[in-house]
This record gives C-alpha cells, sequence and structure tokens, in this order.
C-alpha cells in the first residue's frame, strides 16, 4: 500500500511571500491542432513536497544534485506531535526515533492553497535530539523547519552542522503512525538549492 503525502501542485499552490509561484506557459497544444502538446513550467523549487540542499541556508554548503540519495530512500517513522501553531517542537516529541528518518505531522498548515504564518517548527533540541539517535533525514507537514518569521533559522542551522536532510511541505494528516519505506528523491538540479519530490510512503512487511 502507498501513501502519497506530496500535495497536488498547480498555480493555486500557495508558496513562501515573494517566492516563485507555479505557472505554466503552454508552447504547442494538441487541441488547437498541433501535433504534440509541449509546455514550461516555472515556479520556485521549494515548491510543495521538497527537500532543502545546505546551500539554501549555508554558503558554501552542498547543492540539492550533491546530496546522497540514500538519505531519501529506506525506512521513515511517522510521529503525530500534537503542538499549539507558532511553536517550536521539542525533544520530548519523539523520545526513541527508533530509525534514520522521522516524519513529524504537526497538522498546523491544513491548507497548501492558502500561505498561513502560524505553523509549527523544530527546535534545535529537538534536532540535536534526533542527531544523537541516529536520524539522518527529518520531514515536517509545514513550509520550514523554523518558524515564519525566524531570521537566525537555528533549526536549519542544526541541521547543518548535522548534516541531517530535510523535508518540508509534506502531507501527512492520512497516514497512520508507524514504520514506512519513504521514497522522496530530488532531482539531480545542479547548483539548487532545493528541489520539489513525488515523496511516497510504502507499508512495510
Amino acid at each position: 500500500m502507498l501513501y502519497d503525502i506530496s500535495e497536488p501542485i498547480s498555480p493555486a499552490t500557495a508558496v513562501w511571500p515573494g517566492d516563485t509561484p507555479l505557472s505554466r506557459e503552454v508552447l504547442m497544444d494538441m487541441r488547437a491542432g498541433a501535433n504534440i502538446t509541449l509546455s514550461t513550467l516555472r515556479a520556485t523549487v521549494h515548491l510543495g513536497a521538497h527537500a532543502d540542499a545546505p546551500s539554501h541556508y549555508g554558503r558554501d554548503a552542498p547543492t540539492i544534485d550533491e546530496r546522497p540519495l540514500a538519505r531519501y530512500l529506506g525506512p521513515a517513522r511517522v510521529v503525530r506531535v500534537p503542538t499549539a501553531h507558532g511553536r517550536r517542537i521539542g525533544a520530548e516529541a519523539v523520545p526513541d526515533p527508533g530509525v534514520e528518518r522521522v516524519l513529524l505531522c504537526t497538522e498546523t498548515y491544513p491548507d497548501p492553497t492558502r500561505f498561513s504564518q502560524d505553523f509549527a517548527a523544530l527546535s534545535v533540541e529537538l534536532v540535536e535530539h534526533l542527531h544523537r539517535s541516529g536520524v539522518s533525514l527529518v520531514g515536517i507537514d509545514t513550509p520550514s523547519v523554523d518558524l515564519f518569521d525566524s531570521k537566525e533559522l537555528p533549526a536549519h542551522q542544526a541541521c547543518l552542522r548535522h548534516d541531517l536532510a530535510i523535508l518540508e511541505g509534506l502531507v501527512l494528516s492520512h497516514v497512520p503512525e508507524g514504520t514506512y519505506e519513504l521514497i522522496a528523491l530530488p532531482l539531480r538540479l545542479v547548483g539548487f538549492d532545493a528541489s520539489p519530490v513525488r515523496a511516497v510512503l510504502r507499508r512495510i512487511g
């Protein structure tokens, strides 16, 4: 059984204020008499479910094409973390990760077509705890692992220090807690600071 944990992507998909929303230019259209349909996509690489590259928040850090694919493929645990809007999640929310990849369901960003600023985020203490527990990837169902108004980006910086891969913009409200196989491979975009992913979970066993 597969769980699709990527939101549908369309021009209605909300992006971070000031970032580039998705648009499609149709260059050729079979419905207009062309022999093929051909279109051009323009959008931020931080669109919907996406993988951040360390170069997004670290100067001279690896770009998305330089990240090891193994980080985005393998056992992952979905954890529901009831938390208030606009708050950081503490280390106590995931006492024993048990696997290398942890996906956090906060349900604080319910509508991907309406950008809301009061979503939950990670605390530095949680990132440190996940690192000590052997976690190599953390994912969340919000646009960022840091709070909207954060300028110093402490959670991103903690992930940078410990080389934790980051997935943002996941859709997890329909997924029961448990351990799955995660498949969320980023595109090999040379020099880019992120990549959209088609993230899915497959039941193990």
